[in-house]
């Protein structure tokens, strides 16, 4: 007789949810956690990510305590550790996560009693290879939308350059010496980082978020201008939207912005074409992509001047996303008049790129972002009530702008076929 043997993240979602339930964590109605039809579910969906940007020295012998915010909540976690931008394997001597103090979004302080050690296939030392992501061991730990987390990983020797993301909009910590990964006190993580280290991705085992929407794009979408340490970024306000909608409508959101990216050439980090699949596509349960990627090619060097390159860059990602029936939407280019790298003639580029992004038809909807926070008087420019001062990107009440710009409905619907 063959036995078929379950797989351990399988094995592991269902018995976390047979103890959550019978210890009283679950709600207390089986409805709570069942589809509008009836039918009983539970999976994973991805709650947070950031893209990694590139590498930098390393930090051998410290532990480095990186702070998450969560767009789902879940009955259990796990991590996707990164070293793509590694020459050598990263040997990692301990990892943990833990829930930040609440309200306290720039102490390393842990909740007392919430400290949970991460494996991967069950050892607590961890070895990612170079070049690779690498998904660990799922952990119950009970975890609300809109929380923080406290991911915590100790180098105990030189592994080579550390894959990191650079701007982070958030204060992390660093303890420089010895192995305080398990630690709830914050009182050896005595110097901080505005990067998060090593991370590319968090997931939690919920019974009520059924995916995620991919933000893809550059510093914009990672939130350049925003309030640090108070997840105000624009795909911070759309995971609040949504976390408002009916249990069976939320998603989870995914920030995979990074500042100085660009479309068609590689600047920070690599091109939006070359990370697509790594950032976008192989996160867990996406359903939708925004795309809003290119207004560093048209005031960059060297500067990108034809739409139509534009349009075949666009129809590539959006024909990988739909090869696996993943939503796109076109997020259109915002003004940047006033800043330095505004001319008449990259204006011109500008609005070309959005008439396509609006009309071409190629995506399966559109974030209208240039017609959320542009000033009616001067359309080349930011509405000043949004500009922090550098005329290119926003300020909180921005971003809260350009997330009002997303329709939500449009987030679930069927994508184009391939």
């Amino acid at each position: 007789m063959t036995v078929r043997r379950r797989p351990l993240s399988t094995l592991v979602a269902a018995v976390t949810l047979t103890l959550l339930t019978a210890s009283g964590v679950l709600p207390a109605s089986p409805a709570a956690a069942r589809t509008p039809a009836g039918a009983p579910w539970i999976g994973w969906t991805g709650t947070w990510a950031a893209a990694p940007s590139h590498a930098v020295p390393g930090l051998p012998g410290a532990s480095i305590r990186n702070v998450v915010h969560t767009s789902a909540g879940g009955y259990a976690v796990r991590i996707r550790i990164t070293n793509r931008f590694g020459t050598a394997p990263l040997r990692l001597g301990a990892v943990t996560v833990a829930l930040q103090i609440p309200g306290a979004p720039k102490s390393p302080g842990a909740v007392p009693g919430s400290v949970r050690r991460v494996t991967h296939r069950g050892a607590a030392a961890i070895t990612v290879p170079a070049g690779r992501d690498l998904v660990t061991d799922p952990v119950p730990l009970w975890v609300r939308a809109a929380a923080n987390l406290l991911v915590t990983l100790h180098t105990p020797a030189d592994s080579g350059p550390a894959t990191y993301h650079r701007s982070a909009v958030q204060t992390n910590f660093i303890a420089p010496g010895g192995d305080h990964t398990a630690d709830e006190s914050g009182a050896a993580y005595t110097a901080t980082t505005g990067s998060w280290y090593y991370l590319a991705g968090v997931d939690v085992l919920s019974p009520l978020t059924r995916g995620s929407v991919v933000a893809f794009g550059d510093s914009i979408t990672d939130g350049s201008g925003s309030t640090n340490s108070a997840d105000r970024r624009w795909p911070d306000r759309l995971a609040a939207r949504l976390a408002a909608l009916p249990p069976h409508r939320r998603l989870g959101v995914l920030n995979a912005g990074i500042a100085g990216n660009r479309l068609l050439l590689d600047g920070t980090g690599p091109s939006a074409p070359s990370r697509f699949d790594a950032d976008a596509l192989t996160h867990t349960g996406v359903r939708a992509v925004i795309v809003m990627e290119g207004v560093n090619d048209i005031k960059g060097r060297p500067e990108q001047t034809d739409p139509a390159a534009f349009a075949a860059a666009y129809r590539r990602l959006a024909a990988r996303a739909h090869a696996r029936g993943i939503r796109v939407i076109g997020g259109t280019i915002a003004p940047f008049g006033g800043h330095s790298g505004w001319t008449k003639a990259r204006e011109a580029v500008r609005q070309s790129v959005n008439r396509f992004i609006r009309t071409g038809g190629l995506f399966d909807g559109v974030a209208d972002f240039d017609a959320a926070v542009r000033d009616p008087q001067r359309p080349e420019r930011i509405l000043p009530a949004y500009d922090p001062g550098d005329h290119l990107h926003f300020n909180d009440a921005g971003y809260q702008a350009m997330a009002d710009a997303v329709d939500l409905a449009g987030l679930r619907v069927p994508a184009k076929t391939a």
